[in-house]
């Protein structure tokens, strides 16, 4: 019956496959139950608030990941995204002194906004009108924000005043125990072992425990080694009161908070497009044309998983490109997804066992599969400047200003511009160039 529905079959997979893929994406992203609760605590104070975001950061993570995964059938895990929490925290909440209450109120209507654009077929338009080319960056592109995000886990990159970026310390317990997992799960890659990327992030864990190797985050952000299950494995969840239902809908359709919402809107609009295009690229699902099957209700669970998070308390809940690394490891259906649901739902008691995988220990993971997602770039014809130009600012984009919805944005407006004055403009979707026009515009209205 579970074959039937997922068609795990029919997509060359297998159920013991799935669901190892469905750890390891779990694994992977599991860092969003600590980290989640850590920025949107700034803005949200209640009392027990860590505990409780915690628990509505496992169930927004849980429903969105349901819903791609029974409705959808996709292996693409959703969880709040990260970037988009600190902007509703930092900027909205913090900054423009705009209620949290409000805020989740703004998140919600932007969902239901990506659900009428589903339901209308307005988001399947742009994926169609976006050229193959610049969908096989937007894949690498991920990948490099993936690597790098990886590289800056576990301290082998850091900020530094005059570069911006500088080497860390490669004798650093991050760095070792990064480079350790990374050279594990290459060769255990190389050798084709089943469940090699889940291998390198538990060999990894082991290592950073048994070594006590100070890469935990302790009080007041130091690092420290692993202080033990202190509490015991099992934790009983607090119940989310005075978040449940919190967001305040009337307030946010106000016309001071439009442009808030219009924030939300965009951002996730490109970066969750960009995310589902580039996952559905690596899971090989996108049709000879690059168009992805059962579009319609994918970007229509993206949204219903915003809405969904908004009434729960958590700011914008969206596709996880960490979700790769369980497609690396040969995940291919719903049953991925729903994997990660059950072990979020699991997380609100067990999360102390999450809480045991050091960032350290998924950044191998992060590594490799932004390595694989280079593979695309193989099928860009690299001899056309148009092309060639407008996929390199997509990839280097991303990392660079680490945000997807960037990448997506140069380079359909490097693509549209490049075309449209070279005499080649007849060629380009008509669309893209309304997207173009009003990319422009919108950095025009935030440099103002």
């Amino acid at each position: 019956m579970i074959d039937r529905y997922f068609g795990i079959a029919a997509a060359g997979s297998t159920i013991p496959r799935e669901l190892r893929a469905g750890l390891t994406t779990f694994l992977t992203m599991s860092y969003v139950l600590l980290v989640n609760p850590q920025v949107l605590g700034n803005a949200i104070v209640i009392p027990d608030g860590f505990a409780k975001l915690l628990v509505v950061t496992a169930l927004a993570a849980a429903i969105g990941s349901l819903l791609m995964g029974l409705v959808a059938r996709y292996p693409f895990a959703q969880a709040p995204g990260m970037g988009l929490n600190a902007y509703f925290a930092f900027t909205v909440v913090l900054g423009q002194k705009i209620p949290w209450q409000t805020a989740l109120g703004a998140v919600a209507i932007s969902g239901a906004i990506f659900v009428i654009l589903a339901i209308i077929g307005a988001r399947q338009a742009v994926v169609r009108a976006i050229p193959n080319h610049l969908k096989f960056s937007v894949t690498a592109g991920i990948g490099m924000f993936l690597a790098f995000l990886g590289l800056k886990n576990c301290g082998a990159v850091l900020a530094n005043p005059d570069t911006f970026v500088t080497l860390g310390s490669m004798t650093s317990p991050g760095v070792l125990i990064a480079v350790v997992g990374l050279i594990l799960t290459s060769v255990l890659l190389v050798k084709r072992v089943p469940g090699a990327i889940l291998i390198g992030i538990l060999a990894s864990t082991i290592i950073a425990i048994v070594a006590r190797a100070p890469v935990y985050f302790g009080p007041k952000g130091a690092m420290v080694p692993f202080a033990g299950f202190t509490n015991g494995v099992v934790q009983l969840p607090i119940a989310p009161t005075g978040l449940v239902g919190a967001l305040d809908l009337h307030a946010a359709l106000g016309l001071g908070i439009l442009a808030v919402v219009f924030t939300f809107f965009f951002v996730d609009f490109f970066d969750a497009t960009g995310t589902l295009v580039a996952l559905a690229n690596k899971a090989g699902v996108l049709d000879a044309d690059g168009n992805m099957p059962r579009a319609r209700r994918t970007f229509a669970c993206d949204g219903l998983a915003a809405i969904c998070g908004a009434f729960l308390g958590t700011s914008t809940t969206t596709a996880y490109i960490e979700s790769a690394s369980g497609i690396e490891e040969g995940g291919r259906t719903g049953l991925v997804a729903t994997t990660v649901a059950v072990l979020f739902l699991l997380s609100m008691v067990l999360w102390p066992l999450a809480a045991a995988i050091p960032a350290a220990a998924t950044a191998p993971a992060l590594i490799v599969v932004g390595a694989l997602m280079l593979d695309g770039l193989k099928t860009i014809e690299w001899g056309d400047y148009a092309i060639l130009i407008s996929a390199f600012l997509t990839v280097v984009t991303m990392p660079l200003t680490f945000s997807i919805a960037n990448g997506v944005s140069f380079g359909v407006i490097s693509y549209s511009l490049i075309m449209l004055l070279s005499g080649r403009g007849k060629s380009v979707d008509p669309l893209l160039y309304l997207i173009a026009v009003l990319l422009i515009a919108r950095y025009i209205w935030l440099a103002g």
